[in-house]
Formats: structure tokens, sequence, C-alpha cells
């Protein structure tokens, strides 16, 4: 059974329509009507996240609306410490750590696709500012 309360009341839904629908058709047909009630929620869901984050982003706070800055400069940190920081000090000092540049290039790469999209929205003179 499933853990969340959408997915179990959906696989309960499906059996109960497996038990009352004899005919094939009509069970396929509900058991449809089911799954686009349920798709039609999570869009909404995703919707409303959405304009979340857009007013989030709007805000001119920078406590609200800095945490992508901020991300950006940990990543910068993070780069200068693992190519300039850590090759220099490692001759030094060998027991210091380096980064997990897994992780790091994950970071970074989601990054540059943004601000690749917010670069496409302003040259296509889409974006607000």
């Amino acid at each position: 059974m499933a853990l969340d309360p959408l997915t179990a009341a959906l696989d309960i839904g499906g059996k109960l329509i497996d038990r009352l629908w004899t005919d094939q058709t009509q069970r396929n047909a509900a058991k449809l009507q089911l799954l686009q009630l349920q798709q039609s929620g999570e869009l909404s869901i995703i919707i409303g996240q959405l304009k979340i984050n857009e007013l989030k982003a709007a805000n001119p706070s920078l406590i609200v609306s800095g945490w992508r800055p901020a991300l950006g400069w940990v990543c910068v940190l993070g780069l200068f410490y693992q190519m300039i920081v850590y090759p220099l000090v490692i001759g030094i000092y060998p027991a210091i750590m380096p980064l997990d540049m897994g992780t790091l290039l994950t970071l970074l790469l989601g990054m540059l696709g943004l601000s690749g999209l917010r670069t496409t929205e302003k040259l296509s003179n889409v974006a607000a500012k």
C-alpha cells in the first residue's frame, strides 16, 4: 500500500471500480476518469507553486529573493577553494580535505542552466526587467 494519502486513495478507488463495474470498457473508462482527476489536481498544485516562485523572485527584499545569488556565491566560493586554495595548501597541510566535486558541479550546472534561460528571456524581450 502507498505511503501518501493521495496514492492510497487512488489505489482504493481503483479496487472499488474493479468490484463495481463488471463490463471491461466501463471499468477502463472509470479508471481513466479517476486518473484524469488525479492529473488535474497535480497540475493545479504545480501551477500554484510556480505562481509562488514568481512572487518570491519578484520581491525586492534580499532575504526573500536572494537565495539564487547566495547559491551562486556558494558555488563560486566552492570552486575557488577546490581549484585555487586546495592545490596551494595541500603541500603545506596534507590533512586538508577536497570538496565533493560531483555535488558542486551539479549545483553549478543547475545555476548555469537557470542563467541561460534568463538570458534567453532577456534576448527575446520576454523578461520583465
